[in-house]
This record gives C-alpha cells, structure tokens and sequence, in this order.
C-alpha cells in the first residue's frame, strides 16, 4: 500500500490549494478515504473524510465550509481543495483509508504566510 501526495506549496492567507493524492496497493474504489494534517508541535487531525461511493463522510470542524474533500476512483486518486486558507492550516496533509490507518506517505507540505 502506497500514498503519493502533492500540491502543496507556501500560499497567502486567504488563497487556495488543490491537494492530489493517488493510492496503490489495494482495490480504491472499495474503501473510504481520508485526509490527515500534523501541524508543527501539535498530533496529527483528522480534516475530511469521503466513502467510497464518493459521499463525504465528515469535515474538521475548523475546515467545514471552506475545504472539500472529493475522489476519482477510475485514477485512484484522492483530492482536497482548500479555499480561504488561514495561517492555521499550515501542517503537512497526508491521505490514508479511513477507519484502517495503513503506513503514512511523505506528505505535502503546506504553509499559509504572508
């Protein structure tokens, strides 16, 4: 199993990103998916989760209404677009199925500055 992120990158407060993510090792489109972040100093969070069907199982509080989370199951991918970003949502983001954490990938890192 194998989690390849990208789209991260330094970004302005109040701008957007566009993480992917593609998946191997095992049949996508049979398991709901997850986006993670770990912010420096802090444990790593929850952000958004989809079901395999594509429906979204739920968001942080903290991102509700400005990121979603959305999947293409025939790339095996995953994506999270992130709108209004704020200083606070600088961490590193990683995908991983949901509710079967599987070893994490390298990440994409994000950072919000001005």
């Amino acid at each position: 199993v194998q989690f390849v992120e990208s789209g991260g990158g330094l970004v302005q407060p109040g701008g957007s990103l566009r993480l992917s993510c593609v998946a191997s090792g095992f049949t996508f489109s049979n398991y709901h998916m997850s986006w993670y972040r770990q912010a420096p100093g802090k444990e790593r969070e929850l952000v958004a989760a989809i079901r395999s069907t594509g429906s979204i199982i739920n968001y942080a509080d903290s991102v509700k209404g400005r990121f979603t989370i959305s999947r293409d199951n025939a790339q095996n991918t995953v994506y999270l677009q992130m709108n209004s970003l704020k200083p606070e949502d600088t961490a590193v983001y990683y995908c991983n199925q949901y509710g079967f954490l599987r070893a994490w990938g390298q990440g994409a890192h994000v950072t919000v500055s001005s």
